[in-house]
């Protein structure tokens, strides 16, 4: 009885430390999803950092270089989206009233195929998309209010990333410092494949989404989608939602040809240049860019974003799932947690993946023994 007691207490705890920690991830979002990023771009900067401090260059300098270059590149690419999402919303009235003509059109079309004249169903299809209109105008309007409020809360991160690679092995001998000596090597182990995964992770995320914005808006360039620089950016920068980031960018660009520019054959094209994406993306761009560092299985991948986007917003939508692989670093290493690595991981379901050896067989293509 008292065992059962003991185990009551123990996970009332975690419940309590768990609401309790989730409560004050809310409740400090604007101060901590700034040092949060920081951190992961740290990673980023870093190789390029050492590299230069192996070049001879005092570390503080070496800081300064590599994060006033990072900072150039970033409000470049910030003025760039800027301007074409400034020049979007004042064409915005015109490309809403264009696409309720295109809709009109349609919806005509449909009454006409299957016969409706009821007054209730006549302008339906308007009306929907009409609110969904709205709606987006209104966000990207937000967006846009919101922006400077937003870079004057992360102005500071330039200095968090400076402090975080100029301090990091004060940060190191910190850990070591709580931990008796005979866990230092395993702590180190732990330190510098957390370090490996994420450098790799950043790194590849980064070039994956820079070449999918030359792709993108050179596609749609090509098949004569309107804003395609813009179109092509916004649709790259959601690949950084795993798996279904390019078809979910994918349908801006698609949404916006067949109501606005009212092309279906532009639509298709653009259906089908995106799916040819999807594809490059998965199988060519991210399993030889990214790889499999962050091992993390699809499920508690999308878990991992839909809570990131519950408490941070964007941000923590952004950085749910490489400090989810941290964590599961961390679980890798440690026995009491090695349930919670298994069940985050991957492993476990290879006998039911789908290869091309089970479909070969299935269409009776394989050979008989």
């Amino acid at each position: 009885m008292e065992n059962k007691y003991s185990k009551l207490q123990h996970y009332t705890l975690v419940l309590l430390f768990g609401i309790l920690l989730v409560f004050v991830l809310v409740e400090a979002r604007e101060f901590l999803y700034p040092v949060f990023m920081a951190i992961l771009f740290s990673y980023l900067l870093y190789p390029v950092e050492n590299m230069l401090e192996g070049w001879g260059l005092p570390r503080i300098l070496a800081n300064f270089i590599i994060v006033i270059a990072a900072m150039a590149l970033f409000v470049g690419a910030l003025i760039l989206l800027y301007k074409q999402l400034t020049s979007f919303m004042g064409d915005f009235p015109s490309l809403q009233e264009e696409a309720m003509k295109n809709l009109d059109r349609l919806q005509h079309s449909i009454d006409e195929h299957f016969g409706s004249t009821s007054p209730d169903n006549e302008h339906w299809l308007q009306m929907q998309v009409s609110n969904a209109l709205e709606f987006s105008g209104n966000f990207l309007r937000d967006i846009l209010m919101a922006t400077t409020g937003t870079v004057a809360k992360i102005g500071l991160m330039p200095v968090y990333i400076f402090l975080i690679l100029y301090y990091r092995n004060k940060f190191e001998n910190f850990i070591y410092r709580q931990l008796p000596p005979a866990r230092h090597p395993r702590a180190k182990q732990i330190i510098d494949e957390i370090s490996n995964v994420t450098k790799h992770y950043m790194a590849g995320v980064v070039i994956v989404i820079l070449i999918l914005c030359v792709l993108n808006s050179t596609g749609l360039y090509l098949i004569g989608v309107e804003y395609a620089l813009l179109l092509g950016i916004i649709s790259a920068f959601i690949n950084f939602i795993p798996y279904f980031g390019t078809l979910i960018g994918g349908a801006v660009p698609l949404l916006y040809t067949l109501m606005v520019q009212g092309d279906p054959n532009k639509a298709l094209m653009v259906l089908i240049f995106f799916l040819a994406v999807q594809f490059t993306e998965n199988n060519i761009l991210t399993p030889n860019i990214t790889g499999s560092k962050v091992n993390i299985n699809p499920l508690f991948t999308i878990l991992s974003i839909i809570v990131g986007g519950m408490i941070w917003g964007l941000p923590g939508m952004f950085l749910a799932v490489p400090y989810l692989g941290m964590f599961k670093v961390y679980c890798n290493y440690n026995e009491s947690l090695s349930g919670w690595s298994y069940m985050l991981g991957t492993e476990g379901t290879e006998e039911h993946a789908l290869t091309l050896g089970k479909i070969k067989r299935a269409l009776g293509l394989g050979k008989e023994n």
